[in-house]
């Protein structure tokens, strides 16, 4: 699985995250590190960094700074599916390492 150059929108999530239909990820992949850069909705600013696996799964950690003026920090792992119609929908679990150290599950699909 290659994520380079893809976007992805988060089309749920559960009500403890930051993102939202309005947060856009712009994914980079070199080998089997990917970045990207995120924002939209509540999320101002926002980086993550993370491995890929042969199965596409990606283990990734997550900064950002949202509406509210926090700089909120967190991991998490996602399970890539194909879609009929070519495109990917990434299926998170995550957790927060600041605030209040929460988890929460989000999907989010390739644009």
């Amino acid at each position: 699985m290659n994520y380079n150059k893809k976007l992805f929108r988060a089309i749920s999530n559960t009500q403890n995250g930051d993102t939202s239909s309005e947060t856009i990820f712009e994914y980079i992949q070199e080998g089997n590190v990917l970045s990207s850069d995120y924002s939209g909705g509540k999320i101002l600013v926002g980086h993550l960094i993370g491995i890929v696996n042969e199965q596409g799964h990606i283990n990734m950690r997550y900064h950002h700074i949202n509406s509210a003026g926090e700089l909120m920090t967190g991991i998490c792992f996602s399970k890539p599916e194909m879609l009929p119609n070519g495109k990917v929908r990434l299926y998170e679990k995550w957790r927060w390492t600041s605030g209040d150290c929460s988890e929460g599950e989000s999907i989010l699909e390739e644009v």
